[in-house]
């Protein structure tokens, strides 16, 4: 999910207005026009998984996407402009999919594309602390952690070096230090296994492996809502979405104060005011990879729509708040296919890993975060 054209830049002594104010036959000109430009330049471009940051381009190839200046995120109640925010963008994406119907404009689009490095390889012990907290379906051991890399240990590095000798990459007794050879062994893997190389065991390998967890066992799956059920902030909710005392409880060491919660493992993001309120949690698809480093982060860009690398991806309501080298990572909907409007997966699906990068949300989910959600506000990954 890697734009390759940046975002346009706004006055920011102003909130940005809705794109989608335009008719519906100017869009589709843009829109065709846009894919024309992106299609002959993506040819050179890297292939990426994740949105690229858009703070500081003037590209006038861009897709109906406009940055977002930075604002107070804090508020008791839900203020009017994020509400504001969260209704236009509603439309905005009602309006986009009603546009799609004649086959000329499609609302949105993902590419997710795979054979992507760790983005923070150095960072050993990230992911090293859930030895007890995960199992396989069949009892049998796992990693017992997202990912394992040189310097790691533990129960999880035994099973790994137990995998990497039945599979005959490493010799000797498992040790349960991620050392240079386990390192070397689980690079041949992934070479033989025609994997990206990094030497780095997260869920591709583990896979390839047998010894990653049970991921369905770490998702909770709340009730589908009533329908006309809303927030705490009064906006409906997806049907993967709750609020309040009715939400699972906030994963340890997820901060305080106004912010968005993201749990890798439970694939699930919270909304939380400054007094600790849950104003709203749902389930999203994340990535695949490695690539969504845990810690403290800011939303640093939004955009309305934005595009990918090769022209066919459209991404609507794209907050962004991780940079890579190679591209960014952030929040967006639910992706559909160019050339048949088919979405890229259900809602069902949500909760299940499916993203090269992003975290794909319900497209009520994304209207909301939208306006929770404004440059500056904090975001805590576990």
């Amino acid at each position: 999910m890697r734009e390759q054209w940046e975002d346009q830049p706004i006055n920011t002594d102003q909130r940005a207005r809705s794109h989608y104010a335009k008719p519906v036959e100017q869009r589709r000109r843009e829109v065709l026009l846009g894919v024309a430009v992106v299609g002959v330049l993506g040819i050179g471009a890297v292939a990426g998984f994740a949105t690229a940051g858009g703070d500081d381009s003037d590209d006038p190839t861009a897709i109906a996407t406009a940055d977002q200046p930075a604002t107070d995120a804090a508020g008791a109640d839900a203020p009017d402009a994020a509400l504001a925010d969260i209704d236009q963008a509603i439309e905005a994406t009602d309006e986009a999919a009603a546009a799609a119907d004649d086959g000329e404009f499609v609302e949105l689009v993902d590419v997710d594309l795979a054979g992507l490095a760790d983005p923070d390889p150095e960072d050993a012990d990230a992911d090293t602390d859930a030895d007890d907290e995960q199992a396989r379906a069949d009892g049998g051991c796992t990693i017992g952690a997202l990912s394992l890399r040189l310097g790691a240990s533990g129960d999880g590095v035994i099973c790994l070096q137990d995998a990497l000798i039945d599979a005959g990459h490493l010799t000797g007794p498992a040790t349960g230090e991620f050392d240079q050879a386990t390192f070397d062994a689980a690079s041949a893997y992934q070479a033989a296994e025609n994997f990206f190389v990094d030497g780095v065991v997260g869920r591709e390998t583990a896979l390839g492996l047998e010894i990653w967890p049970d991921e369905e066992s770490l998702v909770t799956r709340t009730p589908k809502p009533a329908p006309g059920a809303v927030d705490l902030w009064g906006v409906e909710l997806s049907p993967v979405g709750s609020a309040g005392d009715d939400a699972p409880p906030l994963p340890e060491n997820s901060g305080s104060g106004y912010r968005v919660v993201y749990d890798r493992a439970g694939q699930r993001v919270w909304a939380v005011d400054e007094n600790e309120r849950i104003i709203r949690s749902w389930l999203v698809s994340g990535s695949t990879y490695s690539n969504e480093i845990p810690g403290t982060h800011q939303v640093y860009s939004r955009s309305e729509m934005s595009t990918a690398w090769n022209g066919k991806a459209y991404l609507p309501n794209m907050i962004r708040w991780l940079k890579t080298e190679i591209g960014a990572i952030g929040f967006h909907g639910i992706p559909t296919k160019v050339a048949t409007g088919e979405v890229y997966q259900t809602d069902d699906e949500l909760g299940t890993r499916l993203s090269g990068g992003c975290q794909r949300q319900n497209n009520l989910d994304a209207s909301f975060l939208w306006g929770f959600a404004p440059v500056g506000t904090t975001v805590v990954v576990t």
